[in-house]
């Protein structure tokens, strides 16, 4: 799987995924941590990646973008 960790999650939690096969990065990795989370999330949907957040407003985004499927 592939992900993209938001500035609130932890580096340990982006190393572990890696060992255990994953591809992960982190948004810090990227030079990216002053993103808006909008362009965050079409940064991961462009790279078809899951981001881990702790940031509650990701839903909103989500919903207000009709052609993005959760499941």
């Amino acid at each position: 799987m592939r992900f993209l960790a938001d500035m609130g999650v932890s580096w340990r939690v982006v190393q572990y995924l890696i060992q255990e096969g994953h591809e992960a990065i982190h948004i810090r990795e990227e030079g990216l941590h002053r993103l808006p989370n909008g362009k965050i999330f079409d940064k991961a949907y462009a790279e078809k990646r899951i981001v881990l957040t702790f940031d509650l407003d990701f839903g909103e985004i989500i919903s207000r973008r009709a052609e993005v499927t959760i499941t």
